[in-house]
């Protein structure tokens, strides 16, 4: 199996007491063919940014994106295209959520820097202004969520081919978990469930409303993220040897979202409420039907760990 590096500029409190065995180990994985997974987020900014709320008084979840500032993503971000650019590697920004973020990353891939860029639901379809809400703490993700320019960038970002992919990073909090009043805007849990919802509200709100075409829809969703970690052509396309994993869509079906009725341990949705046209019928699996018409119907055990080989452009 080829290698995949996961770094979190944000979780690792000391990184920068290792930047040495980082950018050491990001060589060798690009000696390996692998691809180096990066969350961008500057931790000594947030640790910063948490003391200056706590100080103020400022501790409501309505604050959490004060917590996490877009400047603490421009940061890493900027540092992770730097570190990619040294050595080499590979280099893949995972939930990317604002426009500064975006360009830095386009900055490094006009010097041909390999760079790629992952966005999550969330950073599509909702902003920061959600976290007004009484109940906004259950839209807390990392990083947080933006403002409207920074989901009209990364719209533009798919559309033009600035963004690659578009990953759930799917997270099956309890509401009450989420809302837990133990934690609050510099520590809340992060991430939500969004794993049923993702490809239906993309088709909806960007094949649908022309942002996108069925063939970006393709790429963003399966195609590119295929090939960027050594899956293709088993998956991503549909060709003779490769899997048949296959989703069979109408486009016409229209439905509001409720989160407690998913097939997801969550029991809420952020997107709850909203209407979506566009849904799979059926999905097959090497062949198998697995979903039919929104049942499960995979037999247990089928599944099978699908070895990889090298990271290839896009």
């Amino acid at each position: 199996m080829k290698a995949t590096l996961r770094l979190s500029f944000s979780y690792l409190n000391n990184f920068d007491r290792h930047v040495q065995e980082f950018l050491t180990a990001m060589r060798i994985t690009r000696s390996h063919g692998g691809i180096a997974m990066i969350h961008c987020e500057d931790a000594a900014i947030m640790d910063c940014c948490c003391s200056m709320l706590r100080e103020a008084g400022k501790t409501d979840p309505r604050f959490y994106p004060d917590a996490r500032p877009v400047q603490s993503e421009v940061v890493a971000t900027h540092r992770a295209v730097g570190f990619a650019e040294t050595t080499g590697c590979p280099s893949y920004i995972v939930h990317l959520a604002s426009a500064r973020a975006l360009e830095a990353c386009h900055d490094g891939r006009r010097r041909n820097v390999p760079v790629y860029v992952e966005t999550r639901p969330i950073y599509l379809h909702l902003t920061r202004q959600r976290f007004e809400e009484e109940d906004g703490a259950k839209y807390a993700g990392a990083p947080p969520l933006r403002e409207q320019a920074d989901v009209d960038a990364l719209w533009a970002g798919l559309s033009f081919g600035n963004v690659d992919t578009l990953a759930t990073d799917h997270a099956p909090w309890m509401l009450a978990e989420k809302l837990d009043p133990a934690f609050d805007a510099t520590n809340l849990r992060q991430g939500v469930a969004d794993l049923e919802t993702c490809l239906p509200m993309l088709f909806s709100a960007g094949v649908l409303e022309e942002r996108l075409t069925i063939e970006q829809f393709v790429a963003v969703t399966s195609t590119n993220p295929a090939k960027l970690f050594g899956l293709y052509p088993q998956k991503g396309t549909i060709a003779v040897g490769s899997d048949a994993d296959l989703v069979v869509w109408d486009e016409t079906e229209t439905r509001v979202i409720d989160g407690a009725t998913m097939h997801s341990k969550a029991d809420y949705s952020p997107y709850d409420g909203f209407s979506v046209t566009g849904w799979p019928k059926w999905v097959t699996s090497r062949g198998d039907i697995v979903v039919d018409d929104g049942r499960v119907v995979a037999e247990k055990g089928r599944a099978c760990l699908v070895k990889r080989g090298a990271h290839r452009a896009i």
